[in-house]
C-alpha cells in the first residue's frame, strides 16, 4: 500500500463521516454512538413494516401505537447526557 493509497482511503473516510451522522469520528463521545445506534435502529423499525407489525404484535399494540411509541423514543434514547466534564 502506497502512501496516496492511503491518503485516497481517508479522504474517502472523511468524505463519509460528513456526510453520514452515523459514521462517527474521533471526537465522537461513547453516549453519542450510542443514541446514533438506537435511533438508526427506531428508524429502521418504523421503515420496515414487517419487522413494526412483529414488534406490534409481540406487545399486543396497535401498529400506530408502536410507531409513536419508537417515535417517542427517538429523542431521548439512552436518556439524558451525561454532565461533561469542562477543564
Amino acid at each position: 500500500m502506497q502512501a496516496s493509497d492511503r491518503f485516497n482511503i481517508n479522504s474517502q473516510l472523511e468524505h463519509l463521516q460528513t456526510k453520514y451522522v452515523g459514521t462517527g469520528h474521533a471526537d465522537l463521545s461513547r453516549f453519542e454512538w450510542a443514541v446514533n445506534i438506537q435511533r438508526d435502529s427506531y428508524a429502521s423499525y418504523i421503515g420496515h413494516y414487517p419487522m413494526l407489525s412483529y414488534f406490534a404484535i409481540a406487545e399486543n399494540e396497535s401498529i400506530g401505537r408502536e410507531r409513536y411509541n419508537f417515535m417517542q423514543k427517538m429523542l431521548l434514547p439512552c436518556g439524558l447526557p451525561p454532565e461533561r466534564e469542562d477543564e
